[in-house]
């Protein structure tokens, strides 16, 4: 499969820039790279542009001053692209991302090594940051952990490394199911299941802790599902939305009986901690 590689530079780059990845990842855009002028973004190579970019800021916003260039990576190549866009990427003192190909005397506290392949959440992106540094800060990690939209595995890779006993980590896209099981392995883990599908993948198992970092849409249709699956007392992680959305998603979440007990924010982007 080829890949187009969209290049958007944009002024002023925040929050612009955030806002457009995420309005791209729901037209068929599924990894990005941030950039000191913005970012790149990669999907499939039948994509069409024009269409997935008419209804976003880099259309609506007159003010913005915009550059886009686009080109297609043979399928071969893909790999040698990300290894000359993907930078490490640490998270505090908790914990340093890297990819296979990066020197690992550079890391500090805990080590999650990836390969990203086409998968989303290499840690770059404020959200995944925001959730991996939020299970550092839990005051213990519980034995059975929910990662919903996966993407790469770095939250259940690391909820791994922090003493989970099992995490039962799911994906929409099958290539993220099977990418974030190679990270898994690469990072000796033994303890994460990584499914194909959707919510209906939980059936009746129960968890101390959920991480869902997907978007505001999706974690208010999987709301219910999120409480029924938590256990009495159990944490349930939330991110993938603007700060602007907290509010809207706690009072929602209040319906099935979870509290807000956090809100985290990076730039632009927010996370929230519930209780059951």
């Amino acid at each position: 499969m080829d890949t187009l590689e969209l290049t958007v530079d944009i002024k002023p780059k925040n929050p612009w820039s955030d806002i457009v990845i995420a309005e791209l990842s729901e037209r068929g855009f599924d990894s990005f790279v941030e950039t000191d002028s913005g970012f790149i973004a990669y999907g499939n190579a039948t994509i069409n542009v024009d269409e997935a970019i008419a209804e976003t800021a880099l259309k609506r916003e007159v003010d913005l001053d915009i550059s886009i260039a686009q080109k297609i990576i043979p399928h071969q190549n893909w790999n040698a692209q990300w290894e000359e866009n993907f930078q490490p990427v640490f998270i505090d003192e908790y914990a340093s991302i890297m990819a296979p190909f990066h020197d690992k005397k550079d890391a500090v506290g805990m080590l999650v090594e990836i390969q990203p392949q086409m998968s989303f959440g290499t840690g770059h992106h404020q959200t995944t940051w925001m959730m991996t540094k939020a299970l550092f800060e839990l005051d213990s990690m519980p034995e059975n952990v929910l990662d919903m939209g996966t993407g790469t595995g770095v939250l259940a890779i690391v909820a791994e490394k922090l003493g989970a006993k099992r995490i039962l980590a799911i994906d929409i896209e099958e290539w993220s199911a099977e990418n974030a099981a190679e990270n898994a392995a690469r990072n000796n883990c033994e303890k994460i299941e990584c499914v194909w599908g959707d919510i209906d993948k939980v059936g009746n198992e129960r968890f101390g802790l959920i991480i869902a970092n997907i978007n505001k849409n999706i974690l208010k249709a999987h709301m219910e599902a999120y409480a029924n699956a938590l256990e009495e007392e159990g944490t349930l992680l939330l991110s993938g939305f603007f700060s602007s959305d907290v509010d809207e998603l706690v009072d929602f979440a209040k319906k099935y009986q979870l509290s807000k007990t956090e809100v985290f924010g990076r730039d632009e982007w927010a996370g929230i901690q519930l209780q059951k």
